[in-house]
């Protein structure tokens, strides 16, 4: 339904002067309300002068260039191209028709109209997408590259494979590799979309765009900077919305049938009835077939379609729910597919403490309280989780010898006792014997004095309406419900189950998520729309992919709003049944305009037939429909 100008379009305007007079209006909205405001003087002053004979032709024209100059450019156009009957054909006959037989006030008057219809849509026209690269962050500036026992700062893409890279603590990872030497933590929230760290040692991989929490990493670069995890997924974000399915504007599919009709009706009318009946004029009928054309003129359509999405995208955004354009609605009503991420779209992306399991001889506050002591000082997320856990403040003069042990865990001296607190690695390295725990929580692990002491579970949780979310999805009608997730499968399987979605895939990188939503769409068969939900930087590439990409804008990254096409601004993932309970609404306005406008247009089209409706009535009833599509569209608000 978008009324907006295709870069086929733009490509025909960039041939001629007025063309790209218009295009650069488009560009520079004040330029073009000027010109607009420019053309309605011209337009009021031909009806309120009496103008005669030829000055009254150069008003009325003037006013019409101004207004349909773009229509009779894309007619032009698409009858090169083999593309005859469409709306802007049907526009440019009618008008003409108009200023043939001396109507110039109704064929400048069916332009105008024409043009506000497109300057309402022109509200809700997509963003371009040309500004996603700049808000993606994860492109690194430099790599420290290491020459012999000296390193110099150089361009990531003049780094060889094979050649040994530094990475300081908080600086982001350039280039793909192997670390050779030192051991860290990995913020990889911009790779999978998990907050929880990665720990790394030596022989382990490491990925561009992670963050170096802890350790001076020195690296093995084992990929190019064009063949790098940071540059595909630039290049997925790049590339993936040139590759997105565009949805079809009604009034085009319509107008292919709709234009012969009007046009074969028109000649019929024009030469069968001065041929066939005794008396008939030929002036006479031509006439009437102009003013058929005339009132054939769909500006109420192209009025009321646009006017219905408007009136939707404003209800939306009421809720809460930002609708980059109008075809983003009306592909939203037809879903029956939706992808959702895991991580900060389901679940809420911080960390809380699901469990304490205190060793024998410790209770359960004992457990804690040592937790929260070694976890004071430290910015580890997890660490936090289990500090603000305990409601009790942590006396801090019993704290000495802090010690942070980077992917290993904390070594603390609490009330003069020495106190380890972290992963198995960590029990490992001093001989400390501990049990796992075979669930879906992380267990972070508690010595005290050199004896184990327990350990504690902690999890992401699933956001409070995320249950909700996915029983409304069902109810409108969502067959497929899916969740793609970086995590662990055994993690993402337990969310699925208590979520009750139809489908898991876990362990995936940004990349392998766009194939599993290609493929996922290559085996729709029944037409119906696939909808994908994230939140990160990592699911950019996704959400521009996807027939439809929708964003958490609560807590989502710049670069997800940026590439998606409709935007949750609360976060909530029950916020989509909300969008697509407007969407379906919408829809249903919008074809309760079609049916108003084409009936009243048909019972006008039979009385201009018969001579007793003429321009001016014609165009009256056309501006009554739209006024009755106005009300009606203002439903959608609600």
């Amino acid at each position: 339904m978008p009324m907006s100008y295709s870069s086929s379009e733009c490509a025909l305007e960039n041939n001629c002067g007025y063309s790209k007079m218009l295009k650069y209006c488009k560009l520079h909205n004040p330029f073009r309300l000027v010109l607009y405001f420019v053309g309605a003087i011209i337009f009021a002053t031909g009806i309120i002068q009496p103008l005669q004979g030829w000055f009254e032709f150069v008003v009325f024209a003037a006013a019409y260039i101004i207004f349909g100059g773009g229509v009779l450019l894309r007619a032009a156009r698409n009858i090169a191209v083999g593309r005859v009957f469409d709306e802007n054909f049907l526009m440019t006959i009618a008008t003409l028709g108009a200023f043939s037989i001396g109507e110039y006030p109704e064929g400048v008057a069916v332009m105008v109209f024409y043009r506000a219809g497109e300057m309402l849509q022109d509200h809700a026209v997509n963003r371009s997408r040309s500004s996603i690269e700049k808000l993606i962050d994860i492109r690194p500036d430099y790599a420290h590259l290491r020459d012999g026992e000296k390193t110099r700062k150089v361009s990531p893409e003049d780094v060889k494979v094979g050649e040994m890279i530094m990475v300081c603590p908080g600086e982001r990872v350039p280039l793909d590799g192997v670390i050779v030497k030192g051991t860290s933590t990995l913020d990889v929230s911009a790779l999978t979309g998990e907050s929880l760290p990665q720990e790394v040692d030596p022989g382990d991989e490491v990925l561009s765009g992670s963050v170096n929490s802890a350790g001076l990493l020195t690296i093995k670069v084992s990929r190019a900077y064009s063949e790098s995890t940071v540059s595909r997924i630039l290049s997925l974000v790049e590339d993936a919305s040139t590759r997105k399915a565009k949805t079809e504007k009604f009034i085009t599919r319509f107008a292919a049938y709709y234009t012969p009709l009007v046009v074969a009706a028109a000649l019929l009318i024009a030469f069968t009835p001065p041929l066939v009946l005794p008396g008939e004029e030929l002036s006479v009928w031509v006439y009437r077939a102009l003013v058929f054309l005339v009132i054939s003129c769909p500006c109420a359509l192209v009025i009321s379609i646009p006017l219905g999405f408007f009136g939707g995208i404003g209800g939306a955004s009421r809720k809460g729910i930002l609708v980059k354009g109008s075809n983003y609605l009306d592909a939203l009503s037809a879903v029956d597919t939706v992808i959702f991420d895991k991580t900060g779209t389901l679940t809420r992306g911080v960390f809380t403490v699901k469990g304490v399991y205190p060793s024998s001889g410790y209770s359960e506050e004992e457990l804690l309280r040592y937790g929260a002591a070694a976890a004071r000082f430290s910015s580890h997320p997890v660490a936090s989780s289990i500090f603000q856990a305990r409601k009790e403040k942590v006396n801090e003069s019993y704290l000495e010898n802090y010690t942070e042990l980077p992917g290993r865990g904390v070594r603390v001296c609490y009330n003069n006792l020495s106190i380890l607190m972290g992963n198995d690695k960590l029990m490992a390295q001093y001989g400390i014997n501990f049990a796992e725990h075979k669930d879906s929580n992380m267990s972070v692990h508690l010595s005290v004095a050199g004896e184990y002491a327990g350990s504690i579970a902690v999890s992401d949780e699933i956001k409070g309406d995320a249950v909700s979310a996915v029983s409304r999805l069902r109810e409108l009608g969502v067959k497929r419900i899916y969740m793609l997730s970086g995590d662990k499968q055994q993690v993402a399987e337990e969310i699925g189950t208590k979520l009750g979605l139809d489908r898991v895939f876990a362990g995936l990188l940004p990349d392998q998520k766009v194939e599993i939503i290609e493929q996922l769409e290559k085996e729709n068969l029944t037409g119906k729309k696939h909808v994908f939900v994230g939140d990160g930087i990592n699911d950019a590439p996704s959400l521009a992919r996807a027939e439809i990409g929708v964003a958490m804008g609560g807590v989502g990254s710049d670069a997800a709003i940026e590439a998606a096409d409709i935007v949750l601004m609360t976060g909530q993932p029950s916020k989509l049944a909300d969008a697509i309970g407007v969407a379906r609404k919408t829809k249903s306005i919008v074809v309760q305009n079609i049916i108003l406008a084409l009936g009243i247009k048909a019972v006008i089209m039979g009385l201009g037939v018969v001579g007793l409706a003429s321009m001016w009535e014609a165009v009256f009833a056309d501006v009554g429909v739209a006024l009755l599509a106005v009300i009606n569209s203002m439903r959608a608000m609600k």
